[in-house]
């Protein structure tokens, strides 16, 4: 996986009589500092965009489906209308994490309602001062 580009880091499922074992053996955990979860009960809820020049996030769908949109940022403080969008779609019965790399601005919503989403960081809360950059949420797509 390159460091700089967004990526899905694929996982799987394994089922028997006991149950079902969902895994993400490749996503290496070193890095990470804090996780939180944010939950969607509509899909009609956008969250966008949001980004970080520092910061790297790492996305896991623990429940329903999200579609997340990612934009490498060209100006934090004049950013290009142009940008490349990368889109992605995660679903909590597809184990798979979304690797954003610093530099990148995101946005999501739910494709599902009461979908709900892991976020992990590899900075603390508040370890990273001024790095939380945030723009119009139909600057780069209409939701």
């Amino acid at each position: 996986m390159k460091k700089n580009s967004p990526a899905l880091i694929e996982g799987g499922v394994f089922s028997d009589n006991r149950g079902t074992l969902q895994f993400v053996n490749d996503f290496d955990l070193t890095e990470i500092k804090r996780m939180y979860f944010i939950t969607h009960p509509l899909v009609e809820t956008v969250r966008a965009w949001q980004g970080h020049k520092i910061e790297s996030r790492w996305f896991f769908c623990v429940k329903g489906a999200f579609k997340v949109n990612l934009v490498k940022v060209d100006d934090w403080e004049n950013p290009s209308d142009n940008c490349e969008i990368f889109q992605f779609e995660i679903k909590a019965d597809k184990p798979q994490v979304l690797y954003i790399p610093n530099g990148f601005a995101n946005g999501f919503k739910a494709t599902q309602k009461d979908s709900k989403l892991m976020i992990l960081s590899n900075y603390g809360l508040n370890q990273v001062k001024n790095d939380d950059y945030r723009f119009d949420s139909n600057k780069w797509i209409n939701w």
